[in-house]
Parts: C-alpha cells; sequence; structure tokens
C-alpha cells in the first residue's frame, strides 16, 4: 500500500475558529473545518455521528487503560521449530514428550499468509525488506518471518541463508547442515577469509544483554550476592540481641567489587531524552539519536523482577550501538535491592551502561506503595543506604531523579539535595528536577520558578556541587531559551553559584515532536513536512521488525508501540499551520482540524481507528476483530 500526500479537501472559507482558550492551540481559519475531514474514517451513525465535533459530555480520563485489547497468543503447534529452520536435527524430537513446535515445513508453506508487503493492502515499501536478512545474512525465523518470500524456498519452505564457498564469495543457500561450522563471522571483526559454510553477518549486535548463566543463577536464587537482604540483616540482629552468636553480616554498603575508575557525564548543553515508560523504547531512541539527541536513557526497570532474572525486564536495559551515551533507570524501595543490582551490573561484561538513574519521581501507585518512585524521597534513611550501596560498587556515576515533593504546597526537593549533598557520597553525577509534584503527576505547568529556586540556594558552599537538570514542559527551542538558558544566568540570595546546568532534558515534548532536538540544536521551529513524519515512522517499523522480531508476534509489537507513539505524535500541529508559534505542552489540537494534505491531516487525527489506518500503511492490514486503546488514559476519550 503507498501512502502519497494528496491534496486535503479544501476548507469551507466561511469556517470560523472555536473560541481561543489556553488548551486549544491557536491554528489559521482555513484549516478548521465545520464537520469531520472526509480523508479520516468516518464514525458509524449510531454511535451518535462523530465524536470529535463536541467535547461537552466527555472528560479526558486519568490513569492507564489497564483492560485495554491485547493480541490472542500464538500457539506453539503453530511455530515452526528453530532447529528446522536452522536445517538441523530437533534435539526433543525423540525424547519423551517430543517438541511442542511443528516440523513439517510444506504444512506451513500451505498454510502461510501472505507477507505483509503483498496484496492490494500490503506494506509494498516493504518489499524485500526482512531486516535479519538485509543486515545478518539470514532470518532466524524462516518461514515464520511475515517478510520471508525474500529468503524462503517457496516449493519446499526451507529457509536460505547467505554464506561464503570455498573461494570466500558470497553465495545464496541452505543454512549450514548439521556437523559444519555455525559460526557467525562479523565483517567488522576479523580480516581473516571466513570458513566455507560460514553464516556472514553485517549487523553489530544490540548491547546490554544478560548471559544465560547469570539469568539462571537469579531465576535459581543462587547468584553470589556480597550484599545480603534486609530482612536478613533484622533477622541477625534479633538473634544477637538474643545473646546467640550470628553470622558475620554483609551491610547494605559494603562494596563487591574493587572500586574502578569513575567517569562523571558532562550533561552541560547537552540534549537528554528522558525515560519514558512503554513509548521510550530502542526503537525509539534510535529515532533520537537520529534527530540529535546526545544522552539517552532506557526506560524505568523494576530492581525487584531485575533481580529474578525477568527477561522482559531485562529487555529494558538493551541499548543500541548508536547510543554513545546512555543510561538504566531503576527504581527500588530498599536499599540492598539496589546494591544487589549493582553488583550484577558491575560483575557483567556484556552489560555496558555510562551511568544509573534512581527513579524518585515515579507518580504511580503500585510504584509507590513498594516504598520506590516518588515514595522514596520520603525515605531518606534509604535512600541514602542506597546511594552509598551503589557507589561503592558500580564504576558509574548515579544520577538522581526527583519531583518537587508528594504534593504542590510542601516542596521538599531542596532540603533533599542539600542532604544528599552533605552526605558527601562520590559519584552523585547530577539531580534531575521535574518541576511537578507527585501528586500533580503530569497536571498543570511545570513550576520552573521552583527549580530555579532550587538552583540557586539548595546546595552549600562547604560541598562539592552536584549539577541540577530541570525538566518539564520544553517544546520548542524559545522554551528552553526562556526556561533553562535565562535561569542559568541567574544567582542566588548570597550571590553564590547556581547549580541548574544548560541541559535541555526532554520527555513528552520528544514523543510529540521527535525532531525537537534538531530544533533546540539549530534554533528555529521545524515546519517539517507529513512526508518527513512519515520516512521517520518507516524508520520505526524497521528498526522494530529489527528490535521485536519479523514473525507475526514481531509485527503484533511492532504495531502496537507504534500506535502507542501515534497516541502522542498527534498533538503535533504543524508549524505553518498555527496563528501562534510556538504551540505549547499542554495546548491539543481543536477539533476538524484539516491538514495541507490528507496525509498531514490523518495524522492530525485523534481517533484510533486513524492511527490504525496509518499503522496499515507501515505494517499492512490489520485482522478484522483488531482493537488498540492508548495505555495512558489521558490519550483517549471515553
Amino acid at each position: 500500500m503507498t501512502s502519497t500526500e494528496s491534496p486535503a479537501p479544501a476548507p469551507e472559507a466561511d469556517a470560523e475558529p472555536s473560541p481561543p482558550d489556553s488548551f486549544t492551540v491557536q491554528v489559521k481559519s482555513e484549516f478548521l473545518l465545520d464537520e469531520r475531514p472526509s480523508c479520516l474514517v468516518q464514525e458509524p451513525e449510531d454511535n451518535g455521528g462523530d465524536n470529535e465535533t463536541s467535547t461537552d459530555d466527555r472528560k479526558p480520563s486519568r490513569g492507564q487503560n489497564k483492560k485495554r485489547p491485547r493480541d490472542s497468543k500464538i500457539a506453539d503447534a503453530d511455530k515452526a521449530c528453530l532447529a528446522v529452520v536452522r536445517g538441523e536435527p530437533c534435539p526433543f524430537e525423540k525424547s519423551g514428550k517430543g517438541c511442542r513446535y511443528n516440523h513439517d515445513l510444506k504444512e506451513m508453506l500451505a498454510n502461510r499468509p501472505e507477507d505483509i508487503s503483498e496484496g492490494e493492502e500490503g506494506a509494498d515499501w516493504l518489499k524485500d525488506e526482512c531486516p535479519f536478512w538485509k543486515k545478518n545474512g539470514y532470518c532466524q525465523f524462516g518461514i515464520m518471518c511475515r517478510l520471508g518470500k525474500t529468503h524462503i524456498n517457496m516449493a519446499t519452505g526451507q529457509n536460505l541463508c547467505r554464506t561464503v564457498d570455498e573461494s570466500g564469495n558470497e553465495t545464496i543457500g541452505l543454512p549450514t547442515e548439521a556437523g559444519q561450522s555455525t559460526d557467525v563471522s562479523s565483517s567488522n571483526e576479523s580480516t581473516d577469509k571466513p570458513k566455507p559454510g560460514t553464516v556472514l553477518k553485517h549487523q553489530i549486535d544490540v548491547k546490554n544483554i544478560l548471559s544465560k548463566e547469570t539469568t539462571n543463577l537469579l531465576r535459581k536464587n543462587k547468584y553470589p550476592f556480597v550484599c545480603k537482604r534486609h530482612f536478613e540483616m533484622k533477622k541477625g540482629s534479633k538473634d544477637n540481641n538474643k545473646g546467640q552468636a550470628a553470622p558475620p553480616t554483609v551491610t547494605a554498603t559494603t562494596p563487591a567489587l574493587p572500586a574502578k575508575e569513575r567517569k562523571l557525564i558532562d550533561f552541560r548543553n547537552k540534549v537528554y531524552i528522558a525515560p519514558l515508560t512503554t513509548v521510550g523504547n530502542l526503537p525509539f531512541r534510535r529515532i533520537m539519536k537520529h534527530y540529535g539527541a546526545d544522552i539517552t536513557c532506557g526506560e524505568m526497570a523494576l530492581a525487584e523482577q531485575l533481580l529474578k532474572g525477568q527477561a522482559s525486564e531485562w529487555a529494558l536495559l538493551k541499548r543500541h550501538p548508536s547510543e554513545d551515551c546512555f543510561g538504566v533507570q531503576i527504581a527500588a524501595g530498599h536499599a540492598d535491592q539496589f546494591t544487589r543490582l549493582a553488583e550484577v551490573l558491575a560483575n557483567e561484561d556484556n552489560i555496558e551502561v555510562d551511568f544509573l538513574d534512581m527513579n524518585l519521581g515515579c507518580p504511580l501507585d503500585l510504584i509507590c506503595n513498594k516504598g520506590a518512585g516518588a515514595c522514596l524521597m520520603l525515605r531518606e534513611k534509604k535512600l541514602r543506604a542506597s546511594l552509598e550501596g551503589m557507589l561503592k560498587v558500580l564504576p558509574c556515576p548515579v544520577t538522581v531523579k526527583m519531583r518537587t515533593g508528594w504534593n504542590e504546597k510542601e516542596p521538599i526537593a531542596h532540603h533533599l539535595q542539600r542532604n544528599i549533598q552533605k552526605w558527601n557520597i562520590d559519584g552523585v553525577g547530577a539531580f534531575m528536577l521535574h518541576g511537578r509534584s507527585r501528586l500533580q503527576r503530569y497536571s498543570r505547568s511545570a513550576n520552573w520558578d521552583y527549580i530555579t529556586e532550587v538552583g540557586c540556594n539548595s546546595q552549600s558552599s562547604e560541598f562539592n556541587n552536584i549539577p541540577l537538570i530541570g525538566n518539564g514542559d520544553i517544546f520548542s527551542y524559545s522554551d528552553y531559551e526562556e526556561k533553562i538558558l535565562k535561569n542559568v544566568e541567574k544567582r542566588g540570595e548570597d550571590g553564590g553559584a547556581n547549580n541548574l546546568i544548560p541541559c535541555a532534558m526532554l520527555g513528552r515534548g520528544a514523543l510529540i515532536k521527535p525532531w525537537l532536538p534538531t530544533e533546540i540544536k539549530e534554533r528555529r521551529d521545524w515546519d517539517i513536512s507529513a512526508t518527513e513524519r512519515l520516512e521517520m515512522l518507516k524508520d520505526f517499523t524497521r528498526f522494530g521488525l529489527e528490535h521485536w522480531g519479523s514473525d507475526q508476534q514481531g509485527v503484533n509489537r511492532t504495531r502496537r508501540f507504534l500506535l502507542e507513539w501515534l497516541s502522542f505524535l498527534h498533538r503535533y500541529v504543524p508549524v505553518g499551520m498555527l496563528e501562534v508559534v510556538p504551540q505549547q505542552m499542554n495546548q491539543r489540537p481543536p477539533n476538524n482540524l484539516c491538514g495541507r494534505s490528507d496525509l498531514e491531516t490523518i495524522m492530525l487525527s485523534k481517533n484510533c481507528a486513524d492511527w490504525i489506518k496509518l499503522s496499515e500503511m507501515l505494517l499492512g492490514k490489520v485482522p478484522d476483530d483488531f482493537q488498540f486503546e492508548p495505555k495512558h488514559k489521558a490519550n483517549s476519550y471515553k
């Protein structure tokens, strides 16, 4: 399926804009219609017509759609055995239970759906675009790949691969047979001629993949931790009080490894992409690097789940080679959890992080009820033990992300930062202050007056100053100059130094305008075209298939994460359509907005059905029963 920027229907000349308010983007009158644009998905009449014509009876929700629709699981019997895909004998075939996966390639070939790039409603731009075939010379999904016609023998269902022959020339043939070498050669690792039969590899691997050995030790609770659990230390203390000889305990602040040289991160004059739950995934961060982001950070991960070896949680720590300065954000409620995780990170040769960000800002009840997130701001004893424990283990600095306080009327960030500075713990790289309280969550505007006050007056000159990075509502280069650059020049009440540094820490602004780093660095408002934005979405789709897989499950995941991102992207109104430039973070597009082309109009739609329509341009037709609701209720109306 192709997508072109065909001209949108001409708006009616007498269309008048709705009364301006502070929460609605002021758009030029020629882009406002009286009814829903015809290029958008039209809603059935029995649902009351267009749900965008009036918002009087609809109120935005808050929180998460916990019961949102999910993709049905794919049965094991419908998946091909990976050993058979590789052309090897299955090690479980002759066992008592047998293999639960399908071995009949011809049967799977007969029932195989057409590639997502084929058919009248297929995404034809993806033809011959299997990311694994193009970059690795081999697709491990074989017949299950939804772009597999490039590398599947359509007569037998066998998977093909690019290998080298006796002369060292690249050839296309069947995978290495059993007994032959299955080594993978990287074109940039060795200048030696690859062995015959070796599969060529053209991709640099994603980093921060936990070893199988460590995963098994964590899952079996056999990892050789030095730091004891908090309840183990309490038990030892009680036994000692009873006069019993308690075994020597190791406190949460005992180092597990010899001290290593620690390199602090210079955040000054950098664009830093804040950790973003769900949407701040690895493919998205690759997009942000393309648009000029200097520093990236993985999604918030829970130490409790990481210490259990949970694969889905460790996946949040994965790092792409393009992320040259990368951090991980960790949430926990106990010092021993932070310290134990630091031991794992420091011991693993496969894990490379430039800084660890402590989460003291997550407002979710699920996190705060465990003593983590914003709740940890109120537990200074545990916070101090956590910092001391990690920084005696980690070779990288630790940053502390916090909010102004628990509620708006009683901010505590200035007291907390002063106390952390007085603890004089070596290795605290920076404070990151979100200008809202825990109870505010993401409502109202960020309090930059308070952020500036904290930067000017919270730290003492008797100790080493810790840089402060402000965060909240940066949505344009003028916001960056107004909220950060001007405030950086201010001084404290006694004329002392201002610890607020010029760093553009971007959160929701990067989700809605991924090209925001370019705008900030080039000091301009970029009127980016719909075609350019579509190319950006194509890049995300490629990165998503490469990251989550090109089989049906990988396509489903890529589509879901794409739709979650579109639930933010639609809030952006192109600069050329604005009556007042720039658009503000808390402003939303008006109803019945018509863009300068059909594609731009679809991208402006608030309707999930139009987001699904965009996803079909990129990933092919969705099933007839497909449904989508954004994870965050604030992105949808009921």
